[in-house]
């Protein structure tokens, strides 16, 4: 498995994190584009109920995902960590039974979000003209949660340890079978939201095959036999305990945003929809520095920490901070500057503009906050503290999110542009809890007993 691993442990910090968040960077980008490739593709050829259609489908899904995505994060940080302290046997442990666990979490959740379709759908007061598509997105996408969760397992272990690059490819693959297939289904074949969802689950399969081919042939230390998926007790436990709180604050997370999604729904109809739904996708890019940072800061410090080096995890998160920042200050400017022509990549629709501008604009302050309140949560996730990033996430996305959407929204009458504050207000009240916790040193306490020494010099 030495192809696989780098160890993060050793040599200059920065070097180490450009290094390494380069690839991961890369790869998020790739796989928003293909998901922003199903809007753009299905609006081109079908239009705003289309698009509406593919926005709301695509946060339910999205809420499927991070109910195991948590899961994924906590299998990372183990990997991590173990790989750090060099106990390779736990390592391989712990590999086997991250996959047995999503493979059972894909096949149960697929069964209860089928079932809870057309209710979260209804919930999300989903504009009459685009029920039908958004149901039938969804229910498809919905029958391929297994490619997406088997994606994110090798992606998180790889992750945990070292390699940024492979992921890369494996989406990289995802995202040109997906365009091309794209433009099969919903172009030259005249389908709609469900050409769209086809095109995405028949990639992310391709993807997910080729990527356990190439491992096995590559020499992977994990070897994909039968007797290696039995899960132990030990690792399970670990690996839920890690993932759980994520998961669930990855849940809240969610359902707080799609709850925003239908006060804007209840706010302006169709319109409003499909300008939330522009605004999402390119919120994905937008937010996926401050992304590739925290997940880096997650991979380095946990092996750091695993090694008992706590000041050069640190010293990760406060490098990680300033380069993040330093591209999300720019993507900032940039919305503020340009917000119309950005929607119209998108859509012509006079209305849906000047909803999606409004919403744009204030939502846009969250890309100043990311950075730190993202890289500071890596750490968090890291030093296995993921019950308080648990609590954190919960409090700020009830407390704050969806009440000040409500109030500036609705209460002050200030419509999408009001909505769109809740966003950066629960992302500040995240970043003076994070920081609190970071700088009281509490983040330090040996929370998976993993680490062998403590070399923390300070």
């Amino acid at each position: 498995m030495a192809n696989f691993q780098t160890d993060l442990t050793q040599g200059s910090v920065s070097k180490n994190l450009i290094r390494f968040s380069l690839p991961f960077l890369l790869s998020n980008i790739i796989q928003a584009l293909y998901s922003v490739a199903d809007m753009l593709i299905v609006g081109w050829f079908r239009g705003d109920e289309a698009i509406s259609g593919v926005s709301l489908g695509s946060q339910v899904t999205m809420l499927v995902t991070n109910l195991v995505i948590g899961f994924t994060v906590g299998g990372t940080v183990l990997i991590s960590q173990y790989f750090g302290a060099k106990k390779h046997k736990d390592v391989n442990e712990a590999i086997g039974t991250l996959f047995t666990m999503l493979i059972a979490a894909s096949v149960l959740l697929t069964a209860i979000f089928v079932f809870l379709a057309k209710p979260l759908l209804n919930l999300l007061r989903t504009p009459p003209e685009s029920f039908d598509e958004a149901h039938s997105y969804l229910i498809i996408c919905l029958c391929g949660t297994i490619f997406i969760f088997g994606y994110n397992a090798v992606s998180s272990i790889l992750r945990g340890l070292g390699d940024s690059k492979s992921p890369f490819w494996f989406v990289l693959i995802a995202c040109v079978s997906n365009i091309g297939l794209d433009f099969l289904f919903v172009g030259a074949l005249g389908r709609s939201a469900d050409g769209a969802a086809l095109a995405t689950v028949i990639a992310q399969g391709i993807s997910l095959v080729l990527s356990i081919i190439w491992l096995i042939k590559k020499g992977f230390s994990f070897d994909f036999k039968l007797k290696s998926f039995i899960p132990k007790g030990d690792k399970l436990l670990l690996i839920f305990k890690l993932g759980f709180p994520s998961s669930i604050q990855n849940t809240i997370s969610s359902i707080s945003f799609m709850l925003m999604t239908a006060l804007a729904n209840n706010y302006g109809g169709v319109d409003a929809s499909t300008a939330i739904g522009v605004v999402g996708k390119f919120n994905s890019f937008a937010i996926l520095p401050a992304l590739a940072m925290s997940s880096s800061v997650s991979s380095m410090a946990g092996q750091n920490i695993g090694a008992g080096y706590y000041d050069r995890a640190k010293k990760t998160m406060w490098i990680a901070i300033r380069i993040a920042f330093c591209i999300s200050a720019a993507i900032f400017a940039l919305v503020q500057i340009f917000p119309g022509f950005i929607i119209r990549i998108f859509t012509d629709t006079p209305k849906v503009i000047e909803l999606g501008i409004d919403y744009m604009r204030a939502f846009a302050f969250d890309y100043l906050f990311v950075a730190f309140f993202f890289c500071f949560n890596g750490l968090i996730i890291a030093s296995g503290h993921t019950t308080f990033s648990l609590i954190n996430g919960i409090t700020c996305s009830i407390l704050l999110r969806m009440p000040v959407a409500w109030l500036l929204g609705y209460a002050c009458d200030l419509g999408m542009f009001g909505i769109g504050a809740g966003a950066p207000a629960a992302t500040v009240g995240s970043i003076l809890l994070c920081g609190w916790f970071i700088f009281t040193g509490r983040w330090k306490s040996n929370r998976l007993g993993i680490a062998e020494n403590s070399l923390n010099e300070g």
